[in-house]
């Protein structure tokens, strides 16, 4: 995600969930209730306990004109204890019937909390099919410092961005970062919009009826709060890298112009990844470029970042470099943000150092130093708290998660030498693509990787609350 002045987190207020007796089957309790919540350190009911999510098949019908959303969610997942009910989270639309293994289900709302109760308890190990029918106006997420995530409504269409909760305001779901599942999303509109979403497009129907139905499928697991929905009048344009990764990028009239320059060094920046931070993790690359001043932030929507205007090269590179780093590798919780931020933002730095700009060493100096001459966000807070423990849910896209996570990255380098640092980060990316990673997997990973003992960095730059000396 773009850095932004002020925070835009704060943990949601949800309701407590009701009481729910054990479901039964004849006399025999086969289950118990999944958690409403998995506790995460920031969003502790984020989430739910008791399965995870394999599939999304997401069909969507939406009309700027009236702003009404019309869904059908059919979620496969894998119960992992035995339940007699379980959670999705789901904000603010109608829900207007629910079904598990295509019988009718028993459900309420409370909050942002959708409870389902299957006709039979559900085994252990079973996978389950779960279709939830919905309409009504989306509402986005107000965040405390005047910001908003979700279903967001632009002047002559929509655009959804989920960081950190807002896809439950488009979709039912469990919604938090460790529960990766694969996509297949389809967006029909009227006639003479385009359709936007990850992955890759499967096609593109003109109706008999004025609509177009567009289908999207991304085959990679992604997490809820990468998924995105962009319906406009976007110009789209596609194409191919060097190495034949697929592009698809859509820009709002007029962005075009402004950003041709940084959109048209995309490919360039895809394998310039790929040689520093190994194979490019998915099938496809892009863009989706709003008309300026529509949202307030950049977000690294998987294979298809969101862009508030026409993007600047060094945002470019940073949402394309959360491909590999949030994406691909994504957070075991909302506390390991740094993982995700201070790799982006490293990866500005070894852009700039291999293409004539100051060097990852000149940005960290800068920032010791306050100097903006070499980069102007400097004489920021950078060292507020330490990266892997921000204060509070509100923190968690603060200076110090960016800079002094990508500080981090550069001691490490600088302990080890590029060979060795080189090999970690390339190796970091691999091992644990398409998948997730906590703040200690990635230390305990970085020292046997590098063969070298790095406490001090950990205890000082990761760890340590003074400003390192």
């Amino acid at each position: 995600m773009e850095l932004r002045a002020l925070s835009r987190f704060a943990a949601p207020a949800v309701a407590a969930l009701l009481a729910l007796t054990t479901g039964c089957t004849g006399d025999t309790v086969q289950g118990r209730p999944g958690a409403s919540g998995l506790r995460d350190p920031y969003f502790p009911r984020a989430g739910n306990g008791g399965y995870q999510v394999d599939h999304y098949a997401l069909d969507l019908d939406y009309d700027p004109a009236d702003g009404q959303l019309r869904g059908t969610a059919v979620i496969t997942a894998r119960a992992e204890q035995g339940l007699s009910s379980f959670n999705l989270d789901f904000s603010g639309l109608k829900v207007e019937g629910v079904t598990v293994q295509g019988e009718g289900a028993r459900y309420n709302r409370t909050g942002n909390e959708l409870t389902v109760r299957p006709a039979e308890d559900l085994e252990k190990g079973e996978v389950f099919r779960t279709e939830v029918d919905y309409s009504g106006k989306p509402k986005p997420l107000a965040d405390p410092d005047g910001s908003e995530e979700g279903w967001i409504t632009l002047r002559d269409g929509a655009v959804a961005v989920g960081e950190p909760l807002g896809s439950m305001t488009w979709f039912p779901g469990n919604h938090h970062p460790s529960d990766k599942a694969t996509y297949d999303i389809t967006l029909t509109v009227p006639r003479g919009y385009e359709a936007v979403s990850n992955g890759e497009l499967r096609s593109r129907v003109e109706g008999t009826d004025g609509r177009t139905v567009f289908a999207w499928h991304s085959p990679e697991p992604m997490a809820s709060y990468l998924a995105t929905a962009a319906i406009g009048r976007y110009k789209v344009t596609t194409g191919r890298t060097p190495s034949g990764v697929g592009l698809y990028s859509a820009v709002a009239p007029g962005e075009d112009v402004a950003g041709g320059g940084a959109l048209a060094r995309m490919p360039e920046i895809v394998e310039w990844g790929s040689g520093r931070f190994g194979p490019y993790p998915f099938a496809s690359a892009g863009a989706i470029v709003l008309p300026a001043g529509t949202l307030g932030y950049a977000l690294e929507t998987q294979g298809r970042p969101v862009y508030p205007g026409a993007p600047s090269e060094e945002l470019v590179v940073h949402e394309l470099a959360h491909q590999w780093f949030g994406d691909s590798v994504s957070p075991k919780s909302w506390k390991d943000m740094w993982l995700n931020e201070g790799f982006a933002t490293y990866a500005e730095w070894l852009w700039a150092e291999d293409h004539g700009g100051p060097t990852a060493q000149e940005h960290f100096d800068a920032f010791r130093t306050g100097d903006t001459d070499v980069d102007e966000e400097a004489d920021g807070d950078w060292a507020a708290f330490p990266p892997a423990d921000p204060p509070g849910p509100k923190d968690i896209s603060a200076h110090p998660v960016y800079y002094r996570g990508a500080m981090v990255l550069h001691r490490i380098r600088q302990e080890v030498g590029d060979e060795k640092f080189f090999a970690l980060v390339r190796g970091w990316a691999e091992d644990h693509r398409h998948k997730n990673a906590s703040t200690a997997d990635f230390t305990a990973y970085a020292e046997e990787k590098t063969g070298r003992d790095l406490k001090k960095v950990w205890d000082v730059w990761l760890y340590g609350k003074a400003r390192p000396a």
